[in-house]
């Protein structure tokens, strides 16, 4: 047992070494002296699961234990209210949002809120569009696809779980949209949920689906379906290394990735706003992080401070244009 111990403690004096060389074992976060996240919903669900991604993930991070604080309404809009008038400057709390508050954003959702009216911090961690279709299909990459629908974009029934303007449409509006085609003119089939949506799929009622990566890793490689392309900007790892981006394959714009992250009041010090950006960039070079991404279904896509702010801005306004072309907004 003590053996156990002196090698266990020579291991973590190590680690502690080498990560604080590189001053990445921690941030200076004593300016936040009551860190809270803000789920903008009821227990369980999508926010819940980010902010417990923060609460245990930057554990380390701070003296005091992470709160969170449930704030149901308007699926965020209740949230980002609160946090463009009363709170615009709290240093101590962070809001979970998602891909889907973002497209909210995009559409005038919040009303007069907007991505431009709160800062955001840093991702939680993300899950990643595919392209799908059974493994039998006479489409066996993503150009015989979209060579089939710029030919007549109407004449292939693509699903997914969610209605038109949903994340899940927007996967095939953007696709389509990377080819030049009319996301209007789609033959776009709404089902309630990925698996309804899988089981046309396999039923022969859809010829493609809008699907994420988190739910395909039983399918890989199986008999059943045929992943041709994943929605991120880089290869992902293991059981999706040999299956291309549509990034790769040419189609700029189609990329699709569903974000998990973290916004602040749009008044909060740059001193503590960097502080939580620090914490988080510190927390995503430690393998504790890693593993609660893994556990919580989350693949890594680390962002913090003025990277994440500048991507989210430019998403939003990807997103805006394609529900603009569509007539979902003016």
């Amino acid at each position: 047992m003590l053996r156990k111990l002196l090698v266990s403690a020579t291991i973590a004096t190590a680690i502690s070494t080498t990560i604080g060389s590189i001053g990445l074992v921690s941030a200076d976060t004593s300016s936040i002296d009551k860190p809270e996240c803000i789920a903008p919903a009821k227990p369980g669900g999508g926010f819940d699961l980010t902010c417990r991604v923060a609460q245990s993930g930057l554990a380390s991070q701070f003296s005091k234990p992470m709160q969170v604080t449930f704030m149901p309404g308007g699926v965020g809009a209740v949230a980002i209210s609160l946090f463009n008038t009363t709170r615009t400057d709290d240093s101590n709390a962070i809001v979970a949002f998602s891909s889907g508050s973002l497209l909210n954003m995009a559409t005038g959702k919040y009303g007069e809120f907007g991505e431009k009216d709160v800062r955001f911090v840093a991702t939680a961690g993300a899950d990643f569009g595919a392209v799908v279709v059974k493994a039998d299909s006479d489409y066996q990459t993503l150009d015989d696809l979209m060579a089939a629908l710029q030919k007549d974009v109407g004449s292939i029934a693509i699903g997914a779980g969610g209605g038109v303007g949903s994340q899940d449409w927007m996967k095939g509006a953007l696709l389509v949209k990377s080819r030049d085609l009319d996301p209007k003119s789609m033959r776009y089939v709404a089902f309630d949920g990925g698996g309804e949506a899988i089981a046309a799929l396999l039923g022969g009622s859809i010829q493609a689906y809008m699907g994420d990566v988190g739910e395909l890793v039983s399918y890989v490689g199986g008999d059943k379906l045929r992943v041709l392309a994943v929605m991120s900007p880089e290869r992902l790892e293991t059981p999706f290394t040999d299956i291309p981006t549509t990034k790769e394959l040419g189609y700029d714009g189609a990329e699709w990735v569903i974000l998990r992250g973290f916004y602040m009041g749009k008044d909060v010090p740059d001193e503590d706003y960097n502080a939580w950006a620090d914490a988080f960039k510190a927390a995503y070079e430690t393998e504790e992080f890693s593993q609660i991404q893994k556990d919580k279904g989350l693949l890594p896509l680390n962002m913090a401070g003025d990277e994440l702010q500048a991507d989210v801005l430019l998403r939003v306004e990807r997103m805006r244009g394609v529900a603009r072309e569509a007539g979902l907004i003016q």
